[in-house]
């Protein structure tokens, strides 16, 4: 990349890249608040409410498959301002919404704008940095990004005392205006376009999954999202309407669960100097397969030890988010927009499939999660220690 015409610095751009990829967490914790009580002021049920969830993460998903590699053709920076564009007037859209239907609607034309940015910022990290340093930053961003889920809920809750829930959407709204100006001064840092139609480099992502390095791998991590994203949805039903708390109670509940997302890529770059990333990445599936149980145990005791428990697996959770990345990106040396769509895509769809099925649970809801937690745990943690030394594996950089 030209280093004249980079507006954002070597200690800015982590950031920058970080507001490309806080759109699903924005998205989705702003307003978990207020998912009870949408409820009653749409006149619907949990079910139609948690769809806006759901649906939302599965168009985000289809959303980065398609333009990941659309990116590949026509570049970085314009795909992100499309993106943003289309996202920030969905989000008037939803804040507008007269039915759940028509809010529904919205959420996914919102979600897959949103895509856009979480694809190109991934496949803009593989585009400026290498080796250790990437591995770094990709650590960096995530971080930053969790800064989002533990803000959001507090704000959301915040917003509810005074105005109602079609304000929460509005802020999505600006929210996506603003960085949608910030990005207009992006350097674009794709340094070779693909010259095929556009059809051709939609088809780029079989060419990608024909990797078996990069295939293994990404059956392995994608299934990790499914308790994450299935406690997201059921997170304000277990501590509102289960426990009894109240939305500014949850909300600190939220935001002490969305920490232990925080340390976890920040205390990889500390220990990955001492501890091998696939020791860490074993370590963390056995942590994911014991609170599981725990979960089942005691979870249902007290919203306290429901806390430090789901807390102690999201922290497990996005301790192997840097390494898995890496070692993803490390597989493929070529059609960077597309690896980065398919790894952002079954993490984000598989995400979607935790939310739905937690959406049809009727009785306890802890003790399903604890489920989720202890069969992702031990069936990842197989299939890691299955495929972790195949000689297709490439080691990252």
């Amino acid at each position: 990349m030209n280093q004249k015409q980079r507006f954002f610095g070597d200690r800015t751009m982590p950031v920058m890249l970080a507001l490309l990829s806080a759109f699903p967490p924005l998205s989705v914790d702003l307003y978990l608040p207020a998912l009870p009580h949408m409820v009653e002021a749409m006149n619907t049920n949990e079910t139609c409410i948690n769809m806006t969830l759901s649906l939302f993460l599965l168009f985000f998903s289809l959303g980065i498959l398609v333009w990941g590699p659309v990116s590949e053709k026509y570049g970085r920076k314009p795909i992100a301002l499309a993106g943003l564009a289309l996202y920030a007037l969905a989000s008037f859209g939803c804040a507008l919404s007269g039915n759940v239907y028509q809010l529904i609607v919205w959420r996914v034309i919102q979600a897959f704008g949103g895509g856009a940015s979480t694809a190109v910022s991934t496949a803009m990290v593989k585009d400026m940095y290498s080796g250790r340093q990437r591995e770094s930053v990709l650590a960096i961003v995530m971080a930053i990004v969790v800064v989002a889920p533990v803000v959001a809920p507090v704000m959301g809750a915040m917003l509810l005392k005074i105005a109602s829930w079609r304000v929460i959407f509005g802020a999505l709204g600006v929210i996506g205006a603003l960085v949608f100006s910030l990005s207009l001064l992006l350097t674009e840092t794709l340094e070779e376009r693909y010259t095929g139609s556009l059809i051709r480099s939609i088809g780029r992502l079989a060419v990608v999954l024909k990797n078996p390095g990069f295939s293994f791998l990404l059956l392995v991590f994608s299934l990790v999202p499914v308790p994450l994203l299935a406690f997201i949805a059921a997170s304000s039903f277990i501590y509102i309407r289960d426990f009894g708390l109240t939305e500014t109670v949850y909300s600190c509940f939220f935001a002490f669960n969305a920490l232990g997302a925080l340390v976890g890529p920040l205390l990889y770059i500390r220990i990955s100097e001492r501890i091998p990333p696939g020791h860490i990445i074993s370590a963390c599936f056995g942590i994911s397969a014991g609170t599981g149980m725990l979960l089942m145990v005691w979870g249902t005791q007290s919203p306290v030890a429901f806390a430090l428990i789901m807390g102690a697996a999201t922290w497990a959770m996005s301790l192997m988010r840097p390494p898995t990345a890496n070692l993803l990106l490390a597989q493929q040396q070529k059609d960077t927009g597309s690896a980065a769509s398919l790894i952002n895509f079954t993490g984000m769809a598989m995400g979607s499939v935790g939310m739905f099925m937690v959406s049809l649970v009727t009785g306890d809801l802890i003790s399903w999660l604890g489920m989720m937690l202890l069969l992702m745990g031990l069936t990842c943690g197989a299939l890691w220690m299955w495929v972790k030394n195949r000689p297709c594996i490439r080691k990252a950089d």
